[in-house]
């Protein structure tokens, strides 16, 4: 197999707690707390996970908006935390991200054409000043907006019109890699469908990478490749499609897919429904050992003690659970 675009070793994001006078570091937040992954050209990973599991986290930090506490990202085999200058900037073109909210994303008071083009003043070097404005209506084009509405304002789109001149905007520089944060989620559930096609054609055409972040697992199903589960900053289960989708090992993953909704009526009642109780613990003060236990209908005292490693288990993918089991919950 060729190398991965994108290597990520052990990665970890704490956000330090402040409190007193003088101010003083009191704990820390693990929003991300030893995630790994391989990214493989033209491949779409989903990162699945309920809201505050550190999926936005991971996302900026991957983008170089955090800097990381721990760990290895490599692009290409190249260290994104150690690039500087020239290098660093090489980087901002061969990855862009596409935010979650496409109502604040886009700055209220510039135009299309101008936001669109602003990679081109960044990056000069992309495309001369006398080509910035052909090049704007190419990628309203490919997108599927009118060229001819450059000079109007954000406000005059809809949010999938939106969340399509965001995607017009992280093409501009041609990536190799794009983070997508939730882009779809700020969405009515028909326009999810368009712009979730339209990333679709878009990777086809472009030969693009994505890491694909999302909070509904039957968001994700048809554009990605492989999936992984995030629980609590870690990374619960990863598998391909038919494995997570089909054969889901760990409760969490079961837990996650019991509640996508199926559009078969005659199907809605043969399916068990798992019903999680408690809250998501603070990510200040995980529990010890296995982070989905307070809420884990398997748990055992092994649970408490040893943190489960994420390694291949009777279902030939990834998952972390000491009673790892498949648990079919095949999803129309």
């Amino acid at each position: 197999m060729a190398e991965p675009i994108l290597q990520v070793q052990d990665l970890v994001k704490h956000f330090p707690v402040r409190a007193g006078l003088p101010r003083r570091t009191v704990g820390h937040v693990r929003a991300v707390d030893g995630v790994s992954f391989d990214l493989q050209r033209g491949e779409t990973l989903g990162v699945v996970g309920e809201s505050g599991c550190g999926k936005s986290t991971l996302a900026q930090v991957l983008m170089r908006l955090e800097n990381p506490t721990g760990g290895t990202a490599l692009f290409e085999g190249r260290d994104i935390f150690k690039m500087r200058g020239s290098e660093l900037r090489k980087l901002r073109r061969d990855m862009q991200i596409v935010l979650q909210d496409p109502y604040t994303s886009l700055n209220p008071r510039r135009t299309v054409g101008d936001i669109v083009g602003e990679p081109f003043e960044i990056h000069p070097e992309v495309a001369p000043k006398g080509e910035r404005r052909r090049k704007v209506q190419e990628l309203l084009d490919v997108v599927g907006l009118n060229p001819e509405h450059i000079h109007r304002y954000p406000h005059q789109f809809s949010g999938g019109q939106r969340q399509r001149i965001g995607i017009a905007r992280a093409l501009a520089l041609k990536p190799k890699v794009i983070v997508c944060d939730e882009p779809v989620s700020a969405l009515d559930v028909s326009i999810q469908a368009q712009v979730m096609n339209l990333l679709g054609d878009l990777q086809d055409e472009f030969g693009l990478s994505y890491v694909f972040i999302a909070h509904d697992l039957g968001v994700v199903r048809h554009l990605s490749d492989r999936v992984a589960v995030m629980y609590l900053g870690k990374i619960a289960e990863v598998g391909t499609e038919d494995d997570i989708y089909e054969h889901p090992q760990h409760p969490y993953t079961q837990a996650l897919l019991s509640a996508v909704p199926v559009p078969d009526p005659t199907l809605r009642g043969k399916r068990e429904v798992i019903r999680l109780t408690g809250d998501v613990p603070s990510p200040a003060n995980p529990p010890s050992g296995c982070r989905f236990r307070t809420r884990c209908w398997k748990a055992q005292d092994i649970c408490a003690e040893k943190a489960p490693e994420l390694e291949v288990r009777l279902g030939g993918h990834p998952s972390a659970c000491h009673f790892a089991e498949e648990h079919p919950h095949v999803i129309a």
